[in-house]
């Protein structure tokens, strides 16, 4: 290891941090300077396997920045090593249209694995891309050929770690046994406002230890401390992941604020002339060196000969395994066969089950279509009924398993499928009750925001909960959700509807899916062929009955209320249309000579019905209808009784109607 060049680029690397955060006096310093060694020895000496030439390649290892906010770090590191980030891109660091936001984001920057806004978020998602690359090794791997075996790597500091996902993330990694995961604890004693200390007492070693994982403590500016720590992780295969606690000075190159909570922004950055010659650099900003230069080359080029190797593997691997290769390419391409839906077999036309109830029988069905298909639970299975039968348990005996138990970590779990997606191999989904998805709803907006494919299976999704009361029945919680831009909520109203939406969702590649299951039985709009009701999610609304004579009457609902609506409709006469909207964002994305044969606008005397608040409902009803809804919080009684006494039935529409 040439420990002068490393030490050359680390500097350069806080020159390039100084020089970005300066010009657009936006940006946080301290990371980016204080791990500038650490940034040295992944990309410079080994500590990771990449290739810039192929970001995505399927062997790399996998490094996230979970304190996102330290992205100087992460796109000086990027750039030196030649992935396609130019040094133009760093002077537009924050700017409009750069490839160089405020945090990562995995959409818009070669070589970001994943977008780390939130502190915590990166943890969890290392977690997920650690379970990945374990299933992807289990499943792919074969006697003759290793295609898997890579590292994933975490950077985080204090803040990501006083987040509660990432506590539920690293005890679900030292109980599963990930040792293929690294995390490299950024510990300079700093958080935003004070000293650490102001906030916390922890004992990293004593914590990371008794959540089962190796952790040691290092200089993190001792180029081959960090390297020994790096290379014992990743050779230690020993059943327990990796922390590597690096002591480091925050804002280290700049002496006024070294040390201090003001090295954490870009407070520093006014003193970038004055750092510049004292860390032995020209006055010109965003130098690098040549000398730097040529070794960074070096890396890709020996990179690549490593790349080369493997493809080797793999052409021999994939010609010996036809049906694996053929799986693991439709996993990382997102094939899903286009004709899902016709495969889940139809429902009994008198069927009146819960829809979690059809749900779990829709799943497995899926599993049969979708090999790459894995299911979690947050210790619910039993309630949200999405078991996956033969799949197996993943866990340290068998990490090929289907079917994930994050045990009570909600917030893990979201964090965990977001990793899963990521990674690109697996299609991820996750299930709760409806009412604790606030508890995910951080992960799930980060999902949306990069258009990952997870899916939600979220139950007992109404005051339909009964007996366990108001803080059990998530009123408001659908439309909380239909607030969130890219995230489909699909509430299906019968059998046939949820295997409308397990197959939507599956064939959605572009963002997540919600389904929200009812805990009670609903009836069978068995009027309807399946094909109708299945076609009807995916447009997000259709016409479950059609009126038999001048139109008068429009009534719309979704999921369990949908059955009032049509009970309502016999009673109101002929002229009464009735639409189930399962989904309101798949119904706004469809043309607008669908949507006018739906929901024609000469009709303005219209009433929608849902169990939940009723504000989104206005922009279908228009503001000569009406809402059947429930605007305050739930009772505790039997579900029935709950729904009757809340207005949840055929007579409320009836009399909004007249």
């Amino acid at each position: 290891m040439n420990t002068e060049i490393l030490s050359q680029a680390a500097n350069q690397a806080r020159g390039l941090a100084m020089d970005s955060i300066h010009a657009c006096s936006s940006g946080h310093l301290g990371l980016p300077l204080g791990c500038a060694e650490i940034g040295a020895v992944l990309y410079g000496a080994g500590g990771l396997t990449f290739n810039p030439e192929a970001p995505k390649w399927l062997n790399r290892d996998r490094f996230i920045l979970s304190a996102g906010h330290g992205s100087m770090f992460l796109y000086s590191w990027l750039h030196l090593s030649g992935y396609d980030l130019s040094l133009d891109e760093l002077k537009n660091f924050r700017q409009l249209g750069s490839k160089t936001p405020g945090h990562p984001e995995s959409f818009e920057t070669p070589g970001v694995e994943a977008t780390t806004g939130p502190l915590g978020q990166g943890i969890g998602n290392a977690v997920g891309f650690a379970l990945s690359g374990k299933r992807a090794a289990a499943r792919f791997n074969t006697a003759d050929h290793t295609i898997f075996n890579h590292h994933v790597i975490a950077l985080h500091g204090d803040g990501c770690l006083q987040e509660g996902v990432a506590k539920e993330a690293i005890a679900f990694a030292g109980h599963n046994q990930l040792d293929n995961l690294i995390l490299i604890y950024d510990s300079n004693d700093v958080t935003l406002d004070a000293m650490a200390d102001r906030t916390q007492s922890e004992d990293a070693e004593a914590y990371f230890t008794s959540q089962g994982w190796d952790a040691v403590t290092i200089d993190g500016h001792d180029l081959v401390a960090i390297e020994a720590a790096i290379s014992k992780a990743k050779s230690d295969d020993n059943g327990k992941p990796k922390a590597i606690i690096a002591k480091t000075l925050i804002g280290k190159g700049i002496s006024e604020v070294a040390g201090t909570a003001g090295a954490h922004g870009e407070g520093g950055a006014k003193y970038v002339d004055e750092a510049h010659k004292a860390l032995g650099l020209p006055a010109e900003y965003f130098y690098v060196s040549d000398e730097v230069r040529a070794h960074f080359k070096e890396v890709a080029d020996n990179s690549k000969h490593e790349f080369l190797s493997w493809q080797s593997d793999y052409e021999a691997w994939a010609q010996a395994n036809e049906e694996l290769a053929c799986e693991l390419r439709a996993g990382v391409n997102g094939e899903i066969p286009s004709d899902l839906a016709d495969r889940i077999p139809a429902f009994p036309e008198d069927d009146a089950s819960a829809t979690r109830a059809s749900g779990g029988v829709c799943i497995n069905a899926v599993a049969k279509e979708v090999p790459q298909l894995v299911s979690g639970s947050a210790d619910l299975y039993g309630s949200t009924k999405n078991y996956i039968k033969d799949g197996g348990d993943f866990g340290p005996d068998n990490a090929a398993g289907r079917n994930i138990w994050f045990g009570i970590r909600e917030h893990a779990m979201g964090a965990i499928c977001n990793g899963i997606a990521y990674d690109g191999i697996f299609r991820a989904s996750g299930a709760t009750f409806l009412v604790f998805a606030d508890y995910v709803r951080p992960a799930i907006r980060l999902a949306a925001l990069s258009k990952l494919p997870v899916t939600y299976i979220f139950t007992h999704d109404s005051v339909g909960v009964g007996e366990d009361g108001p803080t059990h029945q998530p009123v408001e919680t659908v439309s909380g959700l239909r607030v969130i831009p890219n995230l489909d909520v699909i509430r299906p109203a019968d059998a046939e509807e949820t295997a409308g939406a397990f197959a939507s969702s599956m064939l959605r590649t572009d963002g997540p899916t919600l389904l929200a299951l009812t805990r009670q039985g609903v009836p069978s709009m068995s009027h309807l062929s399946a094909s109708e009701r299945r076609e009807g999610v995916r447009r997000g609304a259709y016409i479950v009955r059609k009126e038999k004579g001048a139109l008068t009457h429009i009534l719309m609902g979704s999921g369990s209320e949908v059955q009032h609506a049509l009970k309502a409709a016999e009673e109101l006469g002929d002229g009464v249309r009735v639409v189930s909207v399962p989904c309101f964002e798949r119904f706004d994305r469809q043309g607008a000579d669908y949507q006018e044969a739906v929901l024609p606008k000469a009709c303005t005397k219209r009433v929608a019905i849902e169990a939940g608040v009723s504000g989104l409902w206005w922009k279908y009803v228009g503001t000569e209808g009406k809402v059947v809804g429930i605007d305050r919080f739930g009772i505790s009684a039997p579900g029935g009784t709950v729904m009757d006494k809340l207005g949840m039935n055929a007579a409320t529409v009836v009399a909004a109607a007249k």
